[in-house]
């Protein structure tokens, strides 16, 4: 069986638990809080960033490691309409806008353990109707397996009893090499198109070629800036595909300045956010005693595209009653 241990309480005493999954070259730590993946290893080497204990994770709001939902990413304005009926949501970034489910969304939740092995762990959380202006009563379903060819298969699946948006996403931020920074990574993004933003970060409705664009990482390159590109920053959707898979198919691949460790993804999403985490800025300790700045890793946040609900020429994020929402994301090592 998996190992358990104590990880710690939150200020009104709730107890958070970790849960330690190994299975052939890979070695996890997940939290029940927020379902964080804490730490990630393949080879022995920790390949993502995270904190040693609990404080550090409630001092700090960069979704390090964890499931952000109900809705993930930014929400214009935070409202939307279904069937005429609108809906106002808590506005938690810039004063304005909702990311990531709200100030207490899946990520600053603890979830419940439900079924867990040396190499699996099921986690579940109910969320409420009306939970951070949501409709509807949410149950999701998160499943980390580890494989024996080197990958963390993630799994999500959700229903509701009304109408309501539901897009999940993993928001572990990587690091292949340990280095301070990410920059000298090689990242390849398996896509034509992306979604440009406004100066707050919300997409603007348009859907671009990233042809001649800095956005363009078809052919693999790196993330440091070019210097025609200084004001360059990463936090976009790219475009996969028009709706959800039926099976996995490769997004993204991403490697260390020396070539010795590869990550590919795999996803069923029609988007992946690249974030290159230019915000990190931390007053904890890391794992390992890490110190975390600015780009100390970047996220590849598999997802139905941002703002959707607002734009009809996005991918859906309506789930219905009689419906089950599912995403599927493998991170593939070697």
């Amino acid at each position: 069986m998996a190992t358990i241990r104590d990880f710690g309480r939150l200020p009104d005493g709730t107890a958070v638990q970790e849960v330690s999954l190994k299975k052939g070259p890979l070695e996890a730590k997940v939290l029940t809080y927020g379902a964080i993946i804490r730490d990630l290893a393949f080879n022995g080497k920790t390949v993502v960033l995270g904190f040693e204990d609990l404080e550090s994770y409630l001092q700090h709001d960069a979704f390090f490691g964890a499931v952000a939902g109900r809705c993930a990413n930014r929400i214009s304005n935070g409202r939307f309409e279904i069937d005429g009926h609108a809906y106002q949501l808590v506005q938690n970034i810039e004063g304005k806008h909702h990311l990531h489910g709200g100030d207490v969304g899946f990520a600053n939740r603890v979830w419940s353990l439900e079924q867990h092995d040396k190499a699996s762990v099921l986690l579940k959380l109910v969320s409420e109707d009306g939970d951070e202006g949501y409709p509807g009563r949410v149950e999701v379903l998160c499943r980390y397996t580890l494989t024996g060819t080197g990958a963390l298969r993630v799994k999500f699946t959700a229903t509701t009893d009304k109408t309501t948006i539901v897009n999940v996403t993993q928001h572990s931020y990587f690091n292949l090499a340990g280095t301070p920074d990410i920059l000298d990574h090689t990242l390849e993004i398996a896509a034509d198109r992306y979604l440009p933003v406004t100066d707050e970060f919300v997409p603007s409705g348009e859907i671009r070629n990233v042809e001649w664009t800095p956005y363009d990482f078809r052919e693999g390159r790196k993330l440091r800036r070019k210097a025609s590109e200084t004001d360059v920053i990463f936090d976009h959707n790219f475009c996969l595909s028009d709706e959800p898979l039926d099976q996995v198919a490769f997004a993204a691949a991403l490697e260390d300045p020396e070539g010795d460790c590869r990550m590919e993804v795999w996803t069923t999403e029609p988007g992946i956010q690249l974030y290159d985490g230019y915000k990190i800025e931390t007053t904890s300790p890391g794992l390992h005693g890490a110190d975390y700045g600015a780009c100390a890793g970047l996220c590849l946040e598999t997802q139905r595209w941002p703002d959707s609900v607002n734009h009809d020429n996005f991918t859906g994020v309506l789930l219905h009653p009689d419906e089950t929402y599912n995403h599927i994301t493998e991170f593939r090592f070697s």
